[in-house]
This record gives C-alpha cells, structure tokens and sequence, in this order.
C-alpha cells in the first residue's frame, strides 16, 4: 500500500495472490492418498466408492492402491510434510 493518498488517476492494485501453492497440493494429495486407503479397510466404504476400477471414481481405487503398497513412503512423506507445514512454513 504504497499510494494510499493519490490524487487523479492513480490506481491501487493489490499484489497478486497465488491461489494455489505446491505445498497445498502435496497436502492435498497426501491427505487423498490417506483418506482411500483407510476407505479400503472399511468394508461398507471400499464396497461403495473403491468398486470401479476404471474412469473418474477409479482416482479412489488407484489412490487407494497407492496408500496400501506404499504405506511406509506414504507415513514418511506426511511426517515429513506435517514439519514442514507446522515448522517451516
């Protein structure tokens, strides 16, 4: 807000916000990643969302997949990730 008194045509123009940031989209798929793989150990829920293998609910199953056989990177990344956004950020 360096002009905040102007006379005649100046225009005050915020500085642009970046709406979505790299670290927001790790949490964002870290916490998707998570959430389908708990969904594969309730049986109602992998029944009801993680049954179509293919097309746009197939994201659920394969998230799913990725959680389950990848689930010591998964808990360190999201250790890692819970630092960071807790300490560094």
């Amino acid at each position: 807000m360096t002009n905040v008194f102007c006379l005649g045509d100046c225009i005050w123009r915020p500085e642009p916000v970046l709406v979505y940031s790299l670290d927001g989209i790790l949490v964002f798929g870290l916490l998707f990643v998570c959430t389908c793989a708990y969904f594969k150990k309730v049986p109602r829920l992998k029944t009801w969302l993680l049954s179509e293998k293919k097309g746009v609910w197939g994201v659920f199953y394969k998230a799913a997949v990725i959680g389950t056989r990848l689930h010591a990177a998964v808990a360190v990344t999201c250790v890692l990730m819970a630092f960071y956004v807790l300490f560094i950020k």
